[in-house]
């Protein structure tokens, strides 16, 4: 394999990687859990912000892809604003993933038990 050819190959995955994001915004938004056992309501993913991101990794694949190609610089200024704008959308699902973690994820028959320290799991 040429070293010429990783670019287009990783550029390839990418656009695939963005495809399936664009497919997973699309589909069912109903499959999870039939209970859910958290104290707080979960945030739930903005379909549209995902779509958008996807659209962002779709073209960031792209402009791996076609190299030295007219419209180059463009693609990826516009792949990476749509990529930002999606994150932005969804700023309070990855809030949740980032930040809530522990305590969250109790069941609500069990009483907890209130102690000066906080568990690292």
């Amino acid at each position: 394999m040429r070293v010429e050819a990783i670019p287009i190959l990783l550029g390839v995955i990418i656009l695939l990687l963005g495809l399936a994001i664009i497919w997973d915004a699309w589909g069912p938004q109903t499959l999870g859990p039939m209970r859910d056992r958290r104290r707080r309501a979960r945030a739930t993913i903005d379909s549209k912000g995902e779509l958008v991101a996807g659209l962002g990794v779709a073209l960031l694949g792209a402009a791996l892809i076609g190299r030295e190609w007219r419209f180059e610089t463009v693609t990826v200024l516009v792949g990476t604003i749509c990529i930002i704008y999606g994150t932005l959308r969804n700023r309070k699902y990855f809030r949740e993933v980032f930040l809530f973690r522990g305590s969250a994820r109790r069941d609500d028959d069990i009483p907890v038990k209130k102690t000066g320290k906080m568990r690292i799991r």
